[in-house]
């Protein structure tokens, strides 16, 4: 008489990192075993099939167990049910929390709701990211729970991260998701398809930066309360002030004046001085007018469609280079200084510090 027993004793929790990789990204214990024959592990391994399917379901109910501790990293921590070193833990969270920039890019600006989730069907397919995989990146509850990243999730220690070496980044980008999810910026039209979600993260983080009540552009592990507009919203007062702006397009003599500072300034400098001297007015009153839209919900929604269309279309289709770009926003935001009728300057200084780096970033193929 035999029986067979699958057996395991010890103290340390054993986490597999490929089959951590393919329970996160949606895969069935079935499946999951084929992705491990094909990858050779009998061979490397010496061992047999009905080991690894064990071993692969026994995996699977330690991660369906931890799943729960992984939606408040905090209590991973303080558990002892699982006994798992600091870096395994740390591997955990940042492994869970990481998205896939395609699933990132097809949601951005997206009110995250159960009409989302219904969708996530044919965003799998367009990204080729698996259901379940969609399911847990779009899960509204992740999304929102970022805003606490910063500050409990940071000071337990537990860094979010998309990688090992770079915990602030993934913060950074969940930050962006959550201020594009509030504004509503429109992202999926076709003009705008060139863009990636790096692209956008790093608009986002230039506009929290500069426009917020405190600098984002490095978020802290702890910030202070203060540090930023409830829920990543940029400040009303702020955007309401940025109508005096207006008076630089609206003023005949300061836009002649202004004109006249930054062709002076460029003559000589760029290659395409004739389409600036011929197009400053337009591009002036384009990026004036983008701001002063702002307190308005659907001018805002199309803030990306107009920078596009009425500023980096225009540059160009009269070639203008990155270099050009750089240097004409860089004197066009300084040449103000050395208008005697204009009295907002700071103002004007810290709007364009966000435009200049939203279209450095968006100008490219």
């Amino acid at each position: 008489m035999s029986s067979d027993l699958d057996v395991f004793v010890g103290n340390t929790t054993l986490i597999d990192e490929e089959v951590y990789r393919l329970w996160l990204d949606g895969h069935s214990v079935a499946e999951a075993v084929a992705r491990r024959l094909r990858g050779g592990v009998l061979e490397r391994e010496g061992t047999s099939v009905a080991v690894l399917q064990s071993d692969t379901r026994d995996h699977y109910r330690t991660f369906q167990m931890l799943e729960r501790l992984l939606h408040a990293p905090p209590r991973l921590l303080q558990q002892l049910l699982f006994q798992i070193p600091p870096e395994r833990q740390a591997l955990l969270v940042q492994r869970y929390y990481a998205f896939d920039e395609a699933l990132a890019r097809e949601l951005l600006g997206k009110k995250l709701s159960k009409g989302t989730k219904k969708e996530l069907d044919e965003v799998s397919a367009r990204t080729g990211v698996g259901i379940r995989s969609c399911r847990r990146q779009g899960c509204r509850g992740r999304i929102w729970g970022a805003r606490g990243c910063w500050g409990c999730w940071g000071g337990c220690g537990v860094p979010l991260a998309a990688g090992p070496s770079d915990p602030r980044s993934a913060r950074r980008d969940y930050a962006a998701i959550v201020f594009f999810a509030n504004s509503r910026f429109e992202t999926g039209k076709r003009r705008l398809q060139f863009l990636s979600f790096a692209d956008f993260a790093a608009c986002a983080q230039s506009m929290m930066g500069h426009w917020s009540q405190g600098a984002l552009g490095d978020v802290p592990l702890s910030p202070a309360p203060e540090a930023a507009e409830p829920d990543g919203d940029l400040p009303k007062s702020f955007l309401q002030d940025l109508k005096e702006l207006k008076v630089l397009v609206t003023d005949k003599d300061l836009l002649d004046q202004h004109k006249s500072l930054v062709c002076s300034a460029l003559r000589g400098k760029i290659s395409v001085y004739n389409e600036l001297e011929a197009n400053f007015k337009a591009l002036s009153r384009a990026l004036v007018n983008v701001g002063g839209k702002l307190t308005h919900a659907r001018d805002v929604r199309d803030f990306f469609v107009d920078l596009v269309e009425k500023v980096i279309e225009p540059c160009r289709s009269d070639k203008w280079s990155p270099g050009d770009l750089r240097l004409f926003l860089t004197q066009y935001t300084a040449a103000p200084r050395n208008l005697p009728g204009f009295r907002h300057q700071a103002l004007w200084e810290r709007y364009m510090a966000a435009i200049t780096a939203c279209l450095l970033r968006m100008y490219h193929d």
